[in-house]
């Protein structure tokens, strides 16, 4: 049985018992970092009095993922195993995504336990009151692929999550500005921890304000939707529109997979 748990994102009280209790019992950890995953086990046994795992600690990340899944593919089965992040849920974004696939692919028994999320806690504490929003992880790091993320995170039309890390954080938010200046965020910084803070601005508010604070620390940034003054036309009411063929052509084109020649004798024929 194959168990993913999510561990705390700063404050170690947000353990659960149930997650406690998946520890005791487990003999094999695959973990992103075997190192971060004992301190935490050895606080836990201190805090909380829960009993240290007699189990084998082993690493699988992005990096050796597949090969690791070779060595311990029966153990999936035969064992109590557990795969946990550094911090938080495992899986999204984060390398537990090819145990889940292989799972799945094999028919393998697994279970995914509820708890801590930076994304989910840090869309509940914007304040934003539209209940849909994207998750876009970490954003490329530099270039082309960068400036076209961060223009589909802006103008895909939900609120938008992002990570991003401190030494990128005022890249991030001049490179917004540049976009739309006016356009509304909501940023928290080292959520559970003991520097927890919140600010809610327009993006170029913030940039002047984080000119004078030394940025340091994890930050989730939440891009509030840009609402569109345009309502979009719908496949059925372009077919009805009087218009003349070649155009109503194009706009169906525009709505289809269908080129606008092949619209266009559809419409003649019609």
């Amino acid at each position: 049985m194959l168990t993913f748990i999510p561990t705390p994102i700063g404050n170690p009280q947000d353990i659960t018992l149930r997650a406690m209790k998946v520890f005791e019992k487990a003999t094999l950890f695959l973990c992103e970092d075997t190192r971060q995953t004992k301190r935490l086990l050895k606080l836990l046994e201190a805090r909380f009095e829960m009993v240290f795992p007699e189990a084998e600690f082993l690493s699988f990340n992005e990096h050796n993922g597949e090969e690791r899944l070779l060595q311990i593919a029966d153990r999936l089965v035969e064992e109590e195993t557990v795969y946990v992040s550094d911090a938080g849920m495992p899986v999204i974004s984060d390398p537990g995504q090819i145990l889940v696939a292989y799972c799945q692919k094999h028919e393998i028994t697994y279970d995914v336990l509820p708890g801590a999320s930076a994304v989910t806690t840090a869309y509940a504490a914007s304040g934003f009151e539209e209940g849909k929003f994207l998750f876009y992880a970490f954003l490329p790091h530099k270039g082309k692929e960068r400036s076209t993320a961060l223009a589909e995170a802006m103008g895909n039309g939900y609120n938008t999550v992002l990570y991003e890390a401190p030494h990128r954080l005022e890249k991030l938010l001049e490179e917004i500005v540049i976009v739309d200046s006016e356009r509304e965020l909501f940023l928290a910084k080292e959520i559970s921890k003991k520097y927890q803070k919140y600010y809610r601005g327009s993006a170029k508010s913030l940039l002047e304000s984080f000119k004078e604070v030394t940025i340091r620390g994890e930050w989730v940034v939440v891009i509030k939707a840009k609402k569109s003054h345009y309502n979009s036309l719908s496949f059925d009411e372009v077919m009805h529109f009087d218009l003349p063929p070649k155009i109503k052509a194009k706009l169906l084109a525009s709505l289809s997979d269908k080129s606008v020649k092949a619209w266009y004798e559809t419409l003649i024929k019609g």
